[in-house]
């Protein structure tokens, strides 16, 4: 069963979308003879730098066609669709020929190699090369092409079809991540990119409510946007996520609007946390996500732009400080709710120091006016423990009035009662948090993220909607 993988076709101001290519291949190899089983969706690292937009490959699981002629018609397609005029775009595609019995998917095991499965495991968390890539897939006898322009200008390497790197990943996800929901993607016609999309709101957020819970990500009831529906220039209409296909189909035939020239269904990793490693506060690596322990370590504060910072120290003790040597200072972490998280950076603004908190994001090394700074991007984050007391100076038991100092180290006294205390006392304080886990709103979820609404969590949930 020959695996056609693509990815890096897609332009941030020129448009374009890779699953609309890999939608096109798959017509041309229908036309040839062939069978599209499966086509998968998937999403790669979101920290990388020089991403289009979602930073996504798509790789179909086909049959009735040989491996050299599936790869031609993909070159072809690509050759023809990809907004290849780009220079920061870099077409490529991977075509690995692992025999019809052999479905990555099956309960007998996996065809895909096990160094492929890795190296797509380490396309969500690193910046993988385009040498490895192909070094990678020239072991394995998989065919691969660098289609259209060299792209990459600045980045410093050869970059010659870096679309391989994704597409490589993309043909190992199956034997990677275990953890798979569903995207039913809707798309214009093409000659309508670049105008505004005629979708009608109130048959979308009426859709969704329907969907709800199993078609998620839809809509932000809060903001009263319509998620699914991009802003990019390219040629998807809209897009809906969810756990169940039929459902995901059910809601996307519910919105009125102009014509659906073509509609896709994908099987993806996203909203399933997949780029999310355990990590450790002080022991990093930059641009890559991770799921952290921590405890506050300080007030929050909102600082230019509305962005919300809130310092947090490794709750757990002992360890290397900046063992990979990033140059950053170490002992405690930057979380940062960015303005775009809107009604989230609330609950960033309720943590006080001493919560105990799981924090999940992106991890940067940041420069600022004390030097470079450990930075995680917020995406979710769970209260563990809350901060319950507060000191406070004693009231006097007889008068009710405060008391004042009575000295250093000597306590507190009532200069009315002349009644005295050790010192100040533990006094219950209001909370606008509950244990649990809480998150960004759908509109600024990022795709591979995992809403709460999914469920599987270590602790209660508070989903946003």
């Amino acid at each position: 069963m020959p695996i056609v993988a693509v990815d890096d076709t897609d332009s941030r101001e020129r448009g374009m979308c890779t699953t609309y290519v890999a939608t096109r291949i798959a017509e041309r190899l229908a036309a040839a003879g062939g069978r599209v089983r499966r086509r998968l969706l998937v999403r790669l690292n979101p920290a990388v730098k020089h991403k289009t937009r979602g930073n996504a490959a798509v790789a179909l699981h086909v049959t009735g066609v040989e491996a050299e002629r599936a790869a031609a018609v993909a070159v072809e397609a690509v050759d023809e669709f990809a907004a290849a005029s780009d220079p920061r775009t870099s077409p490529g595609v991977v075509v690995a020929d692992r025999g019809v019995a052999g479905d990555p998917f099956g309960p007998t095991g996996s065809p895909i190699p096990d160094a492929v499965a890795e190296f797509a495991r380490r396309a969500l968390r690193e910046r993988l090369s385009v040498a490895e890539a192909v070094e990678l897939a020239d072991e394995h006898d998989f065919r691969h092409a660098a289609v259209g322009s060299a792209g990459g200008a600045g980045e410093g390497e050869s970059v010659a079809g870096r679309g391989r790197v994704g597409a490589l990943a993309a043909v190992g996800a199956p034997a990677a991540f275990d953890d798979w929901t569903v995207e039913r993607i809707s798309y214009r016609e093409l000659d309508r990119c670049g105008t505004p999309r005629d979708v009608d709101v109130e048959s979308v957020f009426a859709a969704a409510e329907e969907g709800y819970p199993t078609v998620w990500d839809t809509v932000d009831r809060e903001t009263g946007a319509a998620v699914c529906v991009p802003n990019a220039p390219g040629p998807i209409l809209h897009g809906i996520r969810g756990d169940d296909a039929d459902a995901c189909r059910a809601v996307a035939a519910a919105i009125d609007g102009e014509a659906v020239d073509r509609a896709a269904t994908f099987l993806t990793n996203q909203g399933t946390d997949a780029h999310l490693a355990p990590g450790r506060i002080g022991d990093l690596r930059d641009g890559a996500g991770y799921r952290v322990a921590g405890v506050v370590a300080g007030a929050p504060e909102t600082r230019r732009g509305g962005h919300v910072h809130v310092a947090v120290a490794d709750d757990r003790g002992g360890g290397d400080r900046g063992r990979e040597g990033d140059g950053a200072d170490t002992d405690a972490l930057r979380a940062v709710a960015f303005a775009p998280t809107g009604r989230f950076r609330d609950r960033v603004r309720s943590l006080r120091p001493g919560d105990r908190v799981t924090l999940c994001g992106e991890h940067e090394v940041r420069a600022d006016a004390d030097g470079p700074a450990s930075t995680l991007k917020l995406e979710k984050f769970a209260v563990r423990d809350l901060v319950r007391t507060e000191p406070a100076v004693p009231t006097c038991p007889d008068c009710g009035r405060s008391m004042s100092s009575a000295g250093r180290d000597q306590g507190y006294r009532c200069r009315d009662c002349g009644t005295r205390a050790a010192g100040k006392v533990e006094t219950p304080v209001d909370r606008d948090l509950d244990p649990g886990w809480y998150e960004v709103p759908p509109s600024a979820r990022r795709h591979v993220a995992k809403p709460l609404v999914r469920g599987g969590f270590d602790a209660p949930t508070h989903p946003e909607r």
